[in-house]
């Protein structure tokens, strides 16, 4: 973890935080089905910045299409309503390996 960014613009805002995905298989169906399914619950746009590809959290083919390994350096980001909460929900998934 590298801690987690606010930034302003307008009357917006958006959080984000960095992790380093240690699932040994990587973001494979399971985990990335856990991880919209956690997305999708929150009213806020979720992305995943992966070497500078933005991913849509809420879609489990895009997180599986990107193909994501052990040891990236994944950026999420929240942006909306309840985005301090999606966040803190999903760094908490990544740090616990998505219960494997």
């Amino acid at each position: 973890m590298y801690g987690k960014i606010r930034r302003k613009k307008g009357k917006k805002s958006m959080v984000k935080e960095k992790v380093t995905l240690n699932n040994e298989t990587g973001l494979h169906a399971r985990p990335a089905s856990e991880l919209a399914k956690i997305a999708m619950k929150y009213n806020c746009e979720i992305n995943l910045i992966v070497n500078d590809k933005k991913i849509n959290a809420k879609s489990p083919l895009s997180i599986m299409s990107a193909g994501i390994k052990e040891n990236t350096e994944i950026e999420i980001t929240c942006d909306g309503e309840n985005e301090n909460q999606a966040l803190k929900e999903i760094t908490e998934a990544f740090e616990n390996n998505f219960g494997e």
